[in-house]
């Protein structure tokens, strides 16, 4: 790969995440803005997982096999610009969740069409792709800051900052190199998009534990992303978007570390590590003081890379080369679909009935996702056993 592909990606990545950053983060306190009660906050968040949960089928049965993925790419962003616009422009609430809906069907397949751009130029995605994909966490880290620092984040401005993103992404992506249909001529069913060649894992009691353990785990984990903002914003931090991406940083952080840590401790231990780093940060929360605060929003490298990271790389040696790609997609459906969704209905109504004339009663708020955690954990640990050798893990970790 070349440096002015590399360089081709990398912005691509930058845009790509972005465009998302800009405004997601910030969605809840924005809406709270609006006077939507914590239900109304948590349906449009479920707007995501209703969509990650359509992605699939969109990604696999069209885009796949008919159009070069850098041109649906374009279209996809194209109309999820104009979908941006509509939706700061929508303060009702039920028109509010379809214009969020029209935009993430648009969105969310666009993460595995960037991938499917990268891969396709890369010689060795599993060296060259990380380098590439860090951008993209860069283009979040920027968009935090630049909606933190100008102080917009109960508006509609970020929505609005994320459209043009999303329009220049679009116009952006017809520029990419040439990226044909992978599935070109072959049949491609429903078992085959939703991953349910992968079921038959299932039958193994500890993937059965993985799996589903990580559905469970996504619930109490939507009430991070989908109110740790409007949290930060009620008790008065500044530049609550800005600061929230520490989280970030401490993900690129970790991310370089995982090897080191893959040697030491294992999956089984990554795992529940991550799991517990959540419930801590839950804990943190619920503490209320500012320097505690701020190690709760660090954990983050811990919390996503130490279980999403890992989880992926464990359903990467326990399915084998000829159904790796359905185990990966029956794990991401079960998280950022059905997971997703049920954690945004959840944390939704949990924030509403702690709902107060001046606020929200925090307090009493964390500590549910922090149970929630630390009853996944204890069932994870008593349930799962990891038994791939150590040393293929480590293979693995590090490329």
């Amino acid at each position: 790969m070349d440096l002015k592909i590399r360089l081709q990606l990398s912005t691509m990545m930058f845009l790509q995440y972005f465009a998302w950053g800009a405004w997601y983060v910030t969605l809840g306190t924005y809406l709270a803005a609006l006077d939507f009660a914590g239900t109304d906050i948590g349906d449009a968040y479920s707007a995501a997982g209703w969509a990650a949960l359509v992605s699939p089928f969109f990604v696999g049965m069209v885009a796949d096999r008919f159009f070069a993925a850098q041109k649906v790419l374009g279209v996809l962003h194209l109309l999820a610009a104009v979908c941006l616009i509509w939706a700061s422009t929508v303060t009702d609430t039920n028109t509010f969740f379809y214009a969020l809906l029209l935009l993430m069907l648009c969105y969310m397949p666009t993460l595995a069409l960037v991938n499917a751009v990268s891969f396709h130029q890369m010689k060795d995605p599993g060296e060259q792709f990380p380098n590439v994909r860090v951008l993209g966490t860069v283009g979040w880290i920027a968009a935090g800051w630049l909606v933190g620092t100008l102080d917009i984040e109960a508006t509609a401005l970020p929505m609005q900052i994320a459209a043009v993103a999303s329009l220049l992404t679009g116009l952006y992506a017809f520029t990419l190199p040439h990226t044909p249909p992978r599935a070109v001529g072959q049949k491609v069913g429903v078992a085959d998009v939703l991953g349910l060649k992968a079921m038959r894992l299932l039958a193994d009691r500890s993937f059965a534990v993985f799996a589903f353990g990580s559905l469970l785990v996504s619930i109490p984990l939507a009430f991070y992303y989908n109110f740790a903002n409007l949290f930060l914003n009620e008790i008065g931090m500044d530049n609550a978007a800005g600061k929230m991406t520490f989280g970030q940083m401490s993900e690129i952080l970790f991310m370089l570390l995982m090897p080191f840590f893959f040697r030491r401790l294992g999956i089984k231990k990554m795992l529940l590590i991550g799991m517990a780093a959540w419930a801590l940060r839950y804990g943190l929360f619920a503490a209320g003081e500012t320097w505690v605060l701020y190690a709760g929003i660090l954990l983050h490298g811990i919390c996503f890379d130490f279980f999403f990271v890992t989880g992926q790389i464990y359903v990467d040696r326990r399915a084998g080369a000829e159904i790796r790609a359905s185990a990966q997609g029956l794990v991401a459906l079960l998280t950022y679909g059905i997971g997703a969704l049920l954690g945004a209905k959840i944390s939704g109504r949990v924030v509403e009935h702690f709902t107060t004339d001046t606020g929200h009663q925090w307090r009493d708020i964390w500590p549910l996702p922090a149970v929630m955690a630390l009853v996944v954990l204890v069932l994870f640990a008593l349930l799962f056993t990891e038994k791939n050798k150590e040393e293929d893990l480590i293979v693995s970790a590090t490329g």
